[in-house]
């Protein structure tokens, strides 16, 4: 018997610039062949900041409700009163979603509902569906709502609380995307159940994958891409800057043998003015977003990938990092030996990495990773370990979940 699981989720296409696409557009394509299919609830796209052309024939169908971003279409010289954007700016999807997920279940009797993060409000729609209907409800987090100082803003973080602990108390089953979640999770709330915080990693796409371009020789100038976004804060690039600043006023490196390419890092403005402040315009790249089989392109033909992840995220695990192992070239990772990232890139061998923070230990640790590249020594995931990381891997798990939730025999 085929069964359903209605998904609410905010981050659909056309939307751009979160791994949270990916995540539910994946689960929903590889579901069904493990008896599950997926009706997706989302919101509609004038609601989304960032919209992109990539399309894709073979995608679910989403069902679209009426929501507005508080920030851009509430908004009076700038400001909004803060009670239209709690728990987030999208608070008003929340009115017209929990009629809309009432007649889908009406329509089609899902046997289960399952919400992702982190649009909080697609967590309070998933409870008030649950409440209403009485289906099991899966709450997939990935990543802790709250931590300290986050929200930093009073009002928005006692509301992420507040959800926080309703999920914990009321859904069939809390998901993140790794271990150090689940476990903070576990610690937080240790009256709930153990075995309802589940890990369900994030992965990669095997069909956005194309063939490897051959490599016979490593590039004269060194090519190293960084995809995908670079937070001020979670990701600072200072210390980054700073090492590379200091290679290339001692010589070690320079436009014609160095190139980093940031791709896509959403804080142009921010980075262009460090760059040009430390002389490294000729050295580093700022590069607009790609189509997603293009950036992936990028990836495979890259001579090094960089990943960046500070240690007040040692409980995260950067989506791209399962892209990166796939796309089968060395990895410089800068972020904190102990946490789920350093964890996750040892597992498989590769032990290029350094502290985000420190200058000192990213010199060493460039200059290193150049010489393993020059010498074809730098390690890479084993392809045949990479094949349990696909997003396929990942659904299979989540329909075995959905089916002990349906059926704990």
């Amino acid at each position: 018997m085929v069964k359903s699981v209605l998904m609410i989720a905010f981050h659909t296409p056309p939307m751009q610039g979160s791994s949270g696409v990916l995540r539910t557009m994946n689960f929903a394509r590889h579901l069904p062949r493990h008896g599950w299919n997926a009706l997706i609830l989302s919101a509609n796209t004038r609601a989304y900041v960032e919209t992109g052309i990539d399309s894709d024939a073979n995608a679910p169908l989403i069902e679209r409700s009426f929501a507005l971003d508080a920030a851009r279409h509430l908004a009076v010289g700038g400001r909004y009163p803060t009670m239209l954007a709690l728990p987030d700016r999208w608070a008003s999807w929340w009115l017209s979603a929990v009629p809309a997920a009432l007649r889908l279940v009406r329509r089609h009797r899902p046997q289960l509902v399952w919400s992702t993060y982190p649009i909080a409000t697609a967590h309070l729609i998933g409870m008030s569906v649950h409440r209403i209907t009485g289906i099991p409800w899966v709450a997939d987090m990935r990543d802790p709502m709250t931590d300290a100082g986050y929200p930093a803003q009073r009002w928005p973080r006692k509301a992420f609380q507040w959800i926080e602990a309703h999920a914990a108390a009321r859904c069939a089953r809390l998901v993140c995307t790794t271990p150090g979640a689940v476990n903070m999770y576990r610690t937080r709330y240790p009256h709930v159940a153990r075995e309802r915080f589940c890990l369900i990693e994030n992965g990669y796409d095997e069909a956005a994958f194309g063939s490897a371009p051959s490599r016979g020789t490593v590039r004269t100038r060194i090519r190293l891409v960084h995809s995908g976004l670079i937070y001020p804060s979670e990701r600072d690039p200072s210390a980054l800057l700073a090492a590379l600043s200091l290679l290339k006023n001692g010589g070690a490196i320079d436009g014609a043998s160095f190139h980093l390419v940031l791709r896509a890092c959403g804080h142009d403005h921010y980075l262009r003015a460090h760059i040009d402040a430390l002389g490294l315009r000729g050295l580093i790249e700022l590069a607009p977003p790609l189509p997603y089989h293009q950036a992936i392109a990028e990836m495979q033909d890259a001579d090094g990938l960089l990943l960046l992840q500070a240690s007040n995220c040692n409980a995260q695990i950067p989506a791209k990092l399962y892209e990166y192992l796939r796309a089968g070239r060395p990895i410089l990772a800068l972020t904190d030996r102990f946490g789920d990232t350093a964890v996750k890139l040892r597992a498989f061998g590769i032990d290029t990495i350094a502290a985000l923070d420190s200058t000192p230990d990213i010199v060493q640790a460039i200059l290193r990773f150049l010489e393993m590249i020059r010498s074809h020594s730098a390690p890479v995931a084993n392809p045949h370990a990479v094949r349990s990381e696909s997003r396929r891997a990942r659904s299979a798990q989540l329909a075995t979940l959905f089916n002990h939730i349906v059926d704990p025999s």
